[in-house]
Order: structure tokens, then C-alpha cells, then sequence
């Protein structure tokens, strides 16, 4: 979370929740002070007050308290105003850490994020599909040495974020796996596993969900208030922003845009869904067609040389399912936007965004606004990251349930 991006306001003048003088908010205003220095980089003492509504001696003794526990420091002291020069509080960047894992069917990313969102550490183990017996101990063996690498700063690691598909086995006719492997995956119960690792405190969310977090955190979500979120990986999926929140839905799956039907059902006969059209699997398989190297579809070897021409093809292709989305999303939930992002390079994202919006000028918009269709800030991290966010916010962020409404 960067000091100037916000998770429940736009703006200073809209901070929300306004702190409490009663003794038995102390923590929740703490978290309210951290809340209104994030959201600004830096804060005197006096504007921290004003923004929160909380008085000169309450703010007074919870900034002494946070300076105490090293979570804030005070900066250079400001002169050229009228009256006493005053001294910006910032956040302490050493003040907390937590780790981002994600796990995904192509790589596994580990993020060390610092209490202002920086990224401090980074691994990534690649593979062609992950091997619950060779993966399990690489992601013990990796979080440990990130946590070791901390040295006296060990004990400010507030928890762990994992970001992983629901079902790892899923679609695995597509990915060309056995049943034996889909059922191994879909059978364990990978957040208690990386529980069992460590003391610290293990959180879950869906890979896309978690991606989401981050473009709301660090993103365009700063600026925008309901959106629907697509991020295009080796396969395609999504998550879903209400009033500045991420929604979960019933079962935590609200965004599962892989499984939007792409046409009606004829018959018995299913229609194809958008993970078969809008996802880099398809585009690995063009390049295997070809005898070309299918790893090309995550970096920028895809728009040049002899890959161009296959992915421009997807590109065409993929546009379509996903105007399709946008069209459907929109009819359904109303909202200012779509954003989309993916583990590929920025030149391909601006091209199948671009191509995006020229597939939706093809569809009936009759009895609808219209959806701004816009491209992700995050990018490749995004799952990473917003693992990481989540329990930074747990810990220190006013609202507990921000980015977890689940069964709203």
C-alpha cells in the first residue's frame, strides 16, 4: 500500500471511518491515524487531527504510542508556514512486513512487501505444472529464508498471503493432466499446509481475487468505485469491487468470469466457456503448433519474431470473449468499469485492451451505459501483492473486512 493510495476514500475530505475519543477505541483509532498518514504520505500532527476528528492530545498520545512502536517516524520539520514549524509523522517502511505467495498453474511468485507496499524481496519458481510433492517444500523452504533474510527485523512480519486458484485441477482435460493429478490438487487443503510451516498468521484468497486487491489498493481503484476485474493468465479469471469493497459472494467466488458461457445451449451440448477463448493457454497453443516455445505468450517475445503472427490472432480472438464479458458484466452489475490486466508483457496488454474496446462497438448496448474499459496498473505482481495486502490491512487498516466480505 503506497502512502498515497487509499483503500476505503478518495481523498482526505472523504476519510471514513472517523476515529472516537472513547478509551475503548484505542486501537481502532490507531488504526484510523495509520489509515489517514497512508492515504497522504506524510501528515503533521495538526492535519491528522482535522482528517480524523479525533482531538490535539488523543492524537498526541497515539502518535507517541506508534512512534514508540516504530510504525511511524517523524520527517524534517516544515518551515515557511505561520506559527511553530511543524513535523510531518510518515510511515516507518521497516515498521511491518508481510509475504505475498502466489500459486498459479505455470509459477509460484514470493513478494516481501514493507509497511508502505514496497516490494523488499522477490522468487519465483517456474514450471510447466506444479507438483504438489516438489512444490510444498520449495514454498516452506523459500518462506523461510525471506523471513530469515529479515534479520533483527524478523518479528515485524505480521502474517502471510496466499493467492491460489480454488481449483488447481480445474479444466485439467485442457491442460492435458490426468485425473490423478487434478484430484491431488483439488483434494489438499493448501492454506493449512502453509499454515504448518509457520507461526505467523496464514491468510487465503482466490488468485484473481487477489490481484483485484491490488489494483484496488495500488491501482486505478483509488479512483474508481465499482468495477469488474479481469486478469488474464494461463487461464482467464476475475474479481469484483462494490463501494470501494471486494466482493466475495456466497462462496468467495464472485468474479469467476472463466465459466461465463460464451453462447446459448443447444440441445445437451454446452457452449463454450470464456477460459477456453480469453486465456494464454490458447495462445501457448498456438506457438506449440507451430514448434515455437509456448513460454513466449508470458513475456515480450509474443509481438515479435515468429510468434507475432499467432498472437495477434489470439489477440483478435480473446478481444471478442472479452467484450463479450464486459457487455454481460455490465447488464448485470451497472458499474463505472472494467479493468483488465494479465501476466504478460505491457505491450500486449495495451494491444488486447485496445482491440477490446473496438470489439464492443459490435455488440447491442441498447438499455445500457456503456463500460470504460481500461488497463491494469499492477501487472504480472498483481496476485503477489495483493496476497501480501492482506495482511497488512488486517493488521492496521480501520476496516477488518475490506478486502473479505464473504456472504454479504
Amino acid at each position: 500500500m503506497t502512502p498515497a493510495t487509499t483503500t476505503a476514500a478518495l481523498s482526505p475530505a472523504l476519510l471514513r471511518p472517523r476515529g472516537s475519543n472513547h478509551v475503548g477505541m484505542r486501537q481502532f483509532n490507531e488504526r484510523v491515524v495509520l489509515q489517514a498518514i497512508r492515504l497522504n504520505g506524510s501528515l503533521p500532527k495538526a492535519d491528522i487531527a482535522r482528517l480524523t476528528g479525533l482531538t490535539a492530545q488523543t492524537i498526541g498520545l497515539i502518535t507517541t504510542r506508534l512512534e514508540d512502536d516504530g510504525l511511524v517516524i517523524k520527517q524534517s520539520r516544515l518551515r515557511g508556514r505561520i506559527g511553530q514549524p511543524s513535523v510531518p509523522l510518515a510511515l516507518n517502511p521497516d515498521g511491518a512486513f508481510a509475504l505475498g505467495i502466489k500459486i498459479s498453474r505455470r509459477s509460484a511468485d514470493w513478494l516481501l512487501v514493507d509497511f508502505t507496499g514496497q516490494v523488499r524481496q522477490r522468487h519465483r519458481l517456474d514450471y510447466v505444472f506444479p507438483d504438489i510433492d516438489t512444490l510444498l517444500p520449495a514454498i516452506g523452504q523459500r518462506m523461510q529464508a525471506m523471513h530469515d533474510a529479515l534479520g533483527p527485523l524478523k518479528d515485524r512480519l505480521v502474517g502471510i498471503g496466499l493467492a491460489a486458484p480454488f481449483q488447481m485441477g480445474g479444466w485439467h482435460r485442457m491442460l492435458g493432466l490426468s485425473e490423478a493429478q487434478s484430484d491431488a490438487w483439488n483434494q489438499i487443503d493448501l492454506p493449512a499446509q502453509v499454515q504448518a510451516m509457520t507461526e505467523v498468521p496464514v491468510s487465503f484468497a482466490k488468485d484473481t481475487s487477489a490481484a483485484c486487491v491490488a489494483e484496488l489498493v495500488a491501482g486505478r481503484g483509488c479512483g474508481l468505485k465499482n468495477f469488474l476485474y479481469l486478469f488474464v493468465d494461463t487461464f482467464v479469471g476475475g474479481g469484483l469491487v462494490i463501494n470501494s469493497h471486494l466482493h466475495g459472494g456466497v462462496h468467495g467466488n464472485s468474479g469467476a468470469v472463466a465459466s461465463l458461457p460464451m453462447g446459448l445451449a443447444t440441445g445437451r451440448i454446452s457452449p463454450d466457456q470464456l477460459v477456453s477463448h480469453a486465456s494464454l493457454w490458447e495462445l501457448e497453443q498456438r506457438f506449440l503448433a507451430r514448434q515455437l516455445d509456448p513460454h513466449a505468450a508470458y513475456d515480450e517475445r509474443a509481438l515479435s519474431g515468429p510468434f507475432e503472427a499467432e498472437t495477434r490472432g489470439w489477440i483478435d480472438h480473446a478481444a471478442n470473449a472479452l467484450a463479450h464479458t464486459v457487455v454481460s458484466g455490465t447488464a448485470f452489475l451497472d458499474i463505472d468499469a472494467v479493468i483488465i490486466d494479465g501476466s504478460f508483457c505491457r505491450a500486449l496488454l495495451a494491444e488486447l485492451i485496445a482491440a477490446t474496446q473496438d470489439a464492443i462497438t459490435a455488440y447491442n448496448w441498447e438499455g445500457l451505459w456503456s463500460a470504460n474499459v481500461m488497463a491494469g496498473q499492477v501487472g504480472p505482481d498483481a496476485r503477489a501483492l495483493g496476497g501480501a495486502l492482506l495482511p497488512l490491512h488486517a493488521n492496521f487498516a480501520p476496516d477488518r473486512d475490506l478486502f473479505l466480505k464473504v456472504g454479504d
